[in-house]
């Protein structure tokens, strides 16, 4: 089944092939080609974890500079472009930006096009291959006699936080010499100095900046420093550095201060004369000067010569999630530096002192650090699932590079909902949107626990009541705010999760008080189950960003994950009696809900005004987002097919819990959601708020109301579409066996993000590069049935109907598992190609029930290059079911 869907969802975009034609020392994957139509609205993330980043357009511009702690969408550093120099023995030379033809969507404006170099002469043909964190541009010109593939990408090594967290792009320009005669190649980096003059910057701030150069083993650059207050958010510094050895480098730490467009003009003629710079003395009043490095060589007939360079940066100054105290959206009373100074800083910085000193590190490990990376690309991008499935779950990791992703000195990482274009989006790790994202804890297990740390040592309240936005800085008793229903249940599966991905019971039993207090609070006067019956009847603020009055199936089936978590993490730690009531209650709810919400098609919201506003437990209702009026409440879900119904039980089948409902409910309400909600176009459809898919685009809605009783005033995005929900139903799906269908969702979403439309690597919902888009990862973990226990050392996948290799990662270690049906059995090979796996049992899945199963005597850990063969004879059909 898999095997069919890989070939009915690929996605390849084809391009032309004479852009490829030169022999590739530097094969690197590729996932997805873009051809010249779809390149305009290509930017792919190019820095680590939180570090900021610079994004590799389609055309091969450098474009959204957003290293200086904030997004900065469209910022690039006046003159900042590579250039290539072509010189043959004849002596005629020809001079190119190594960039492709701008989008017509540039040539106009009011001074003529906006487009930064856009005066600049370019290669005619362009495409642009990607396989995040890999992203490579072909160049090629009938008129120029090489052709050009730049490859660029940041380190990005699965369970290894660290070396994935490197402020750097690389970029290295292979150069082709397709004739027959040697030429002499140059190729010039230029960047802009813009300390300080950033959009984060205060306008009012004229630093002078100054460029110097550095010469060292195999390393030779250009840094960019700055007289601005060194505890100014935008101080900091800046390199470009070449590689290797055996090319003569040449540079310039100012350009020469002209009037009239002539400082480009003095360049450009010197670089194009012999493809070496001569030095400019820095001009008073030229307080931004611009760098360039260029590196030459001969490049021989056919040959493929490589030119690398290496940009840094260093920006340590991060304020808190509002700068200067003020909100990063005008509509907020308040924010996190409130309860503290404004400055939180970066990691990062703590780990390289200069942006030269982070240069070096790159290129002094830059081998191995690329090899990592290719190993993982290679074991991901080559497995044996549906490319629209890896393209889905692959190129959204890039949010875990963007500004909406931070870590401060003291290794806590924190996220935004997602970036605005000069701010981030909804402050505070958002318990109730991060729930979503899958790829954190099963790629950096060590983060995810970061996460669950702060949810529970730093936002919980002794009385259980955990804030769904955490401050800045820390404190260890949270000032009062507002809980969020399936925020808080959601950070209860989590934990479980991310427990039996570690299997560290120290670090459970650390954080359990904390998370029984969270399910007790459920059960408090006024609360969300306050009978306690295993029902969420209360007010319950979600992340719809209203509250939901009376029982319905989205904090339902948080709330009935929570439950099973908590049993079972009780039992864990010795604490039965909790544990039974746990189940208790998730028993009885699940059985109410299946009564009671279900309708024959979905579940459904049944509405319930409180008694009065004071029956509403403290910290429950938001004082401005939901209903004001709570006799009868407006902005609530109502009979409507909601698109995440099941999202508690999406989470469940990724922790291995298995269903929270009954099992033929929970397909059938997912087929409702196929059939109710998908349009096939959005041509007749009427959306009164954001926008995020248009015209004849397929799409999932928010919400549907196939049977009529629309509240008048129904939640606010029930007309939108959101990816992130999106694949919360697609996976929910997968899960269930509706193949076909979860598929063509994923295929529908990454359809709307072609390089001509969006960018592949930024989807958006409140904000670009949304966190809640990372539950894309969980189709890996539906299809390949994956999972793991540390506790008990348990490695679980579904059975393979034929020959196939899939890639698996449990946060700290990852490799690849390969089957072979037989006769009576399955060949069994698992390959660990980073990492250790502590090894128990192996078990393969065939639906409910355990179709194979290899049990070890004891623990062994099968260390990174080992792999384990073996052949699973298939159990018969009456064997033993899953636990």
């Amino acid at each position: 089944m898999v095997e069919r869907a890989r070939q009915l969802y690929t996605v390849g975009v084809p391009f032309s092939p004479s852009l490829d034609t030169a022999p590739d020392p530097y094969h690197w994957p590729v996932l997805r080609s873009y051809d010249l139509q779809h390149l305009a609205r290509i930017a792919l993330p190019l820095g680590g974890i939180g570090t900021g980043t610079v994004s590799l357009g389609g055309r091969g511009d450098l474009r959204d500079w957003e290293i200086v702690n904030r997004p900065a969408k469209g910022f690039v550093p006046p003159n900042t472009h590579f250039a290539i120099r072509i010189a043959g023995e004849d002596g005629l030379a020809t001079t190119r930006a190594l960039e492709g033809p701008l989008d017509p969507a540039l040539y106009e404006g009011s001074d003529g096009s906006p487009a930064p170099n856009h005066g600049l002469p370019r290669f005619r043909e362009c495409a642009f291959e990607a396989a995040y964190p890999l992203g490579q541009v072909l160049l090629s010109d009938p008129d120029v006699p090489v052709t050009v593939r730049l490859q660029a990408f940041n380190p990005l090594v699965p369970g290894d936080v660290e070396r994935s967290s490197l402020p750097v792009a690389v970029l290295r320009f292979v150069v082709f010499n397709s004739g027959s005669a040697p030429l002499q190649i140059s190729v010039c980096g230029s960047v802009g100095n813009f300390i300080g003059r950033d959009p984060a910057c205060d306008p009012n701030l004229k630093p002078r900046n100054r460029n110097t150069f550095h010469e060292e083993d195999g390393l030779t650059g250009v840094c960019g420093h700055s007289d601005l207050d060194p505890d100014a958010e935008g101080w900091g510094s800046l390199a470009l550095a070449a590689l290797g050895q055996g090319a003569q480098v040449t540079h310039r730490t100012a350009w020469a201060s002209l009037s009239w467009g002539d400082s480009l003009l003095d360049f450009w003629d010197d670089f194009s004369a012999d493809g070496k710079l001569e030095e400019r003395q820095q001009a008073e009043g030229d307080d931004a000067p611009t760098a360039s490095l260029a590196l030459s060589r001969m490049v021989a007939p056919g040959e493929a010569m490589p030119f690398e360079f290496v940009l840094a940066w260093r920006f340590p100054n991060r304020q808190s999630w509002t700068p200067r105290g003020r909100p990063h959206y005008a509509s907020a009373p308040g924010g996190a530096n409130l309860v503290g100074p404004p400055t939180v800083g970066n990691f990062y910085a703590t780990r390289f002192q200069s942006a030269w000193d982070a240069a070096r590190h790159a290129a002094a490990h830059l081998p191995s650090l690329e090899a990592d990376t290719l190993r993982f690309a290679r074991a991901f991008y080559g497995s044996d699932l549906p490319d629209v499935v890896k393209e889905a779950a692959g190129f959204n990791l890039s949010t875990l590079r963007s500004q909406t992703v931070f870590r401060t000195p003291d290794g806590h990482f924190f996220g935004w909902e997602g970036v605005h274009d000069r701010a981030g989006s909804c402050f505070g790790s958002c318990t109730h949107v991060w729930n979503y994202e899958q790829a954190t804890a099963f790629l950096f297990g060590d983060m995810a626990r970061s996460f669950r740390e702060i949810e529970w040592l730093h936002a919980t309240r002794d009385d259980g009541h955990m804030n769904f936005r955490v401050k800045l800085p820390l404190k260890h008793a949270p000032a009062p705010d507002v809980a969020a229903a399936d925020g808080q249940m959601g950070c209860l599966l989590k934990l479980y999760r991310d427990w039996q991905l570690c299997g560290d019971g120290e670090w459970l039993r650390a954080l359990w008080p904390r998370a029984r207090k969270a399910l007790e609070f459920c059960w408090t006067e006024g609360g969300w189950d306050a009978d306690r019956d295993g029902v969420m009847e209360g007010c319950q603020h979600n992340t719809m960003d209203v509250e939901y009055f009376g029982p319905n199936p989205q904090m339902g089936t948080w709330y009935l994950g929570a439950l099973r978590a908590g049993e079972e993490m009780a039992r864990a730690v010795g604490e039965d009696e909790f544990a039974a009531l746990c189940r208790d209650l998730f028993e009885r709810g699940g059985r109410w809900m299946d009564a009671q919400l279900w309708n024959g098609e979905y579940y459904e919201h049944e509405i319930r005004s409180p008694a009065s506003p004071e029956a509403i437990a403290r910290g429950l209702r938001h004082p401005n987002m939901g209903s004001a009026n709570l006799s009868d409440p407006d902005l609530q879900l109502g009979a409507g097919c909601l698109v995440d119904q099941l999202a508690g039980q999406f989470v469940a089948h990724v922790a291995g819990l298995g269903h929270l409902l009954d099992a033929q409910n929970v397909k059938i309400a997912l087929q409702s959601i196929w059939k109710y909600n998908r349009r096939t176009s959005l041509h007749p459809h009427f959306n009164h708020l954001r926008s995020f898919a248009l015209g004849d685009e397929a799409a999932l809605l928010m919400a549907s109301y196939p049977r009529g009783r629309r509240p008048r005033r129904p939640f606010p995005y029930y007309n939108e579409v959101m990816t992130g929900f999106e694949y919360t139903a697609a996976v929910g799906m997968l899960y269930e066996g509706l193949t076909a269908e979860g598929l063509q969702a994923i295929a529908d979403i990454r359809a709307r993000y072609d390089g001509h439309k969006r960018s592949p690597f930024d989807e958006a919902e409140c904000g670009h590069h949304y966190a809640r888009a990372m539950a894309s990862w969980g189709a890996v973990l539906a299809l390949t049935g994956f999972g793991y226990s540390g506790v008990t050392g348990a490695m679980r996948f579904a059975l393979a109907a034929q020959d196939a290799t899939w890639f698996w990662s449990n946060g700290a270690a990852w490799g690849t598992l390969t089957q072979e049906p037989e006769n009576g059995g399955v060949g069994v090979t698992l390959t660990v190609l980073h990492g250790g796996l502590a090894l128990h049992e192996l078990v393969l899945m065939e639906a409910d029930r355990i179709a194979a199963r290899q049990e070890w005597p004891h623990f062994h850990t099968v260390r990174a290059g080992d792999s384990v063969t073996l052949r699973l004879e298939k159990a018969r059909a009456s064997g033993t079911g899953a636990g």
